[in-house]
């Protein structure tokens, strides 16, 4: 059987359009927001990539399969020079997602159609570095807030529509009291305000903010601070301007204006409640005009809880932290110190902890003290650097690192002690 010349029919194919690149370029995009959502991913983390890629998509000027690596490092490197930290790294996060999104599902697809291969621009030499830090967001002061909502109290006697407006107001006040965030606030029904559990009641927070793909994390949280009574009296008050079936499944605890389909009140969403804490703010707190979010008031409650005398493992599970790390950066109460010059409960908890750990460090000096009587070569001076750093770590309240050298001293003297055991025959 003889050879025959094969023909590559791929060499004769018919150059895409600029209409079909533009038609593929949504597809994929639409296929990459549904990825997503299949991953689980909240809507707003989704918004927040497709916002990072269009704006990267408006500067390049043509598809993103067609960035290079000399391309990242014009836009890193001059467009975004002066950017902050946080918007670079979101934005090259975004675009090694899609890349790797491209890579998988339509590498074949856009290597027929262009004639390219897809290849992230993102490198270890041009990715930027760091990592993603909170702001540090200082609430406002107890008698600010207090203003507040004494003002959009009095709001109340004459307004337009008392329903709205009512309900914003104890949404707010909800948010203010227990530090729940927005999207718990608006996902919250009337069976998930427990009356019955514990003094103040209990609510039962179902959509919980996950993290890692861990889904929604349910949680208990109890009505105080005042939370409880008005509540109480939206409930009893004001619920039924919005729909009076208030034992249909799914009832929300947030009504909004609009109905759904079967003529049920649906549920608020969490750019209303915004939107009403804004316009209060800039009514009654001009200070705080287009700076107070629900945020802010989760940083709020967080700071007066603390010096309130609550822990931080109470706090920390009240606002639903996974790290109690993350809780300590929500205290706006740095050094312990209240303003009227009394140490704080949550700074005596801290320091009956601290005391511990200097017992611990005591230890270092008997360590020495064994490690001398068993002719060990370690220095006095090494004990009392190490007990001056667990000091000084004391006093930056650095609790992950003291924890680690409490440990290692236990560890240092009781490995002194068996080869003192050892060693007893000298």
């Amino acid at each position: 059987m003889g050879l025959a010349a094969v023909r590559e029919l791929r060499d004769r194919r018919v150059p895409a359009t600029p209409e079909q690149i533009a038609e593929f370029e949504t597809d994929a995009l639409s296929g990459f927001v549904l990825a997503r959502a299949a991953a689980g991913l909240a809507d707003n983390t989704i918004r927040t990539d497709l916002s990072n890629l269009e704006q990267i998509r408006a500067w390049f000027g043509r598809p993103l399969w067609e960035m290079g690596p000399a391309d990242a490092d014009a836009y890193f490197g001059r467009a975004l020079r002066s950017a902050p930290r946080n918007t670079s790294l979101a934005r090259a996060q975004a675009l090694k997602t899609y890349f790797g999104f491209l890579e998988l599902r339509y590498q074949a697809e856009i290597h027929v159609l262009t004639g390219r291969v897809v290849e992230c621009p993102i490198d270890e030499v041009n990715r930027p570095s760091g990592q993603q830090r909170d702001a540090l967001r200082i609430p406002p002061s107890v008698e600010q807030i207090d203003r507040l909502f004494a003002g959009w109290r009095q709001e109340l006697v004459g307004c337009r529509k008392f329903g709205p407006t009512a309900r914003n107001f104890a949404a707010a006040r909800l948010m203010a009291g227990v530090g729940i965030r927005v999207n718990e606030t608006r996902s919250l029904n009337l069976t998930d305000v427990k009356w019955d559990l514990g003094r103040f009641g209990k609510l039962h927070v179902r959509h919980g903010k996950g993290t890692r793909g861990s889904g929604p994390r349910e949680r208990m949280v109890p009505p105080i601070n005042n939370a409880d009574r008005a509540l109480r009296w939206f409930v009893e008050d004001v619920w039924s301007c919005f729909g009076d079936d208030h034992l249909r499944l799914g009832a929300p605890l947030f009504p909004s204006e609009r109905k759904n389909v079967d003529g049920s009140a649906a549920r608020i969403s969490s750019e209303t409640l915004r939107a009403a804490l804004a316009d209060a703010a800039a009514r009654h707190l001009p200070e705080w005009s287009d700076r107070l979010t629900p945020h802010v008031l989760r940083h709020f409650c967080a700071s007066q809880l603390y010096l309130a005398g609550m822990g931080l493992i109470a706090i920390q599970q009240t606002l639903g932290h996974i790290w109690v790390a993350t809780t300590m950066h929500y205290i706006n109460q740095p050094s312990g110190i209240a303003s009227n010059g009394r140490v704080s409960p949550g700074c005596l908890i801290f320091s009956t902890f601290a005391g511990l750990v200097i017992g611990q460090a005591a230890l270092v000096l008997a360590a020495a003290q064994a490690c001398w009587t068993a002719r060990i070569s370690v220095s006095v001076g090494w004990a009392g650097s190490m007990a001056e750093n667990l000091a000084a770590m004391i006093t930056r309240r650095s609790l992950p690192i003291m924890s680690a050298k409490a440990g290692s001293v236990l560890l240092v003297y009781q490995g002194a002690c068996a080869r003192r055991s050892a060693m007893s025959w000298v």
